[in-house]
Parts: C-alpha cells; structure tokens; sequence
C-alpha cells in the first residue's frame, strides 16, 4: 500500500510540476525604448556579452533575475540551450579576459521591472504573468 502511494504521489509531482514552471518567458525593455522586437541571435549577443547596444546603437544594460533562480536557470536554457552552471563558468571566463561584463544580477521579478521602467536602455526576462503596462515585451519565449 505504501508503495502505491508513493507511485501516485511521485506520478502526480511528474504530471504537475510542468505546470508550476509554465509560465512564459518574455523579455522586456522601458516602455521608452524604441527597440519594439528583437531576434532570438540578437538576444543572445547581448545576455553573453558580444553585442551590448541595440538596434539605434544606444548600449543596452542586460539584467539577470537571480532569485527565483530557476527563471534564470530556465531563460538561459531558453536562450542558449546551457545549464546556469556552463553559463556561470562562461561568463567566469569572460570575465577574467576583461572583454565584457556579465549582467547586472537583480534579485527579483519586481526589481527588475523597477530597474527596467527607471532605465531606458535596460532589458530583462520575467515571467509574462508578471509583465504590466510598465514596460515593454520585446521578445517571448516559447514553452
């Protein structure tokens, strides 16, 4: 009998927890910006650091959302098919060459719409459940 409810339970955790984290990615810039879309590439280039401007040239400030972590954990899988641990000994590499700068690491949804609706080069991932007239959505990411 224990064993079938341990079955059941460990089925239903598998079955739901799709659920939990389904919330859609988006990215997001100030409401000011005049970048209205951009490329998966484009995105790329400016979260790991090889391209840090937008389309009208003006430098564009990456955020990284790091708590909850599994928003980021799921935005650079998303984004460049890596676990945050690869991403995390990239951008240790990169770092120690000096040829760019990681983004600024916030440590919440809400702060970094804070930090994108005070900032009008910023550019930041959240779930689109949290996204509001505030700001922007430039680019969504597909479940």
């Amino acid at each position: 009998m224990i064993r079938v409810t341990r079955v059941l339970a460990l089925t239903t955790f598998l079955i739901l927890s799709p659920l939990v984290r389904a919330d859609t990615l988006v990215v997001i810039v100030n409401t000011e910006n005049s970048t209205n879309s951009m490329t998966k590439n484009q995105l790329i280039d400016v979260f790991m650091g090889k391209y840090v401007a937008f389309d009208n040239g003006s430098r564009a400030q990456p955020l990284d959302n790091i708590d909850p972590s599994e928003v980021k954990t799921q935005f650079y899988q998303k984004l460049v098919g890596l676990s945050l641990a690869r991403v995390n000994a990239y951008w240790s590499r990169i770092k120690f060459t000096g040829r760019a700068r990681p983004p600024l690491e916030l440590d919440s949804n809400e702060t970094v719409i804070n930090y994108v609706t005070e900032n009008t080069n910023a550019i930041g991932y959240i779930p689109k459940s949290q996204a509001s007239s505030q700001v922007k959505i430039i680019y969504t990411f597909e479940n």
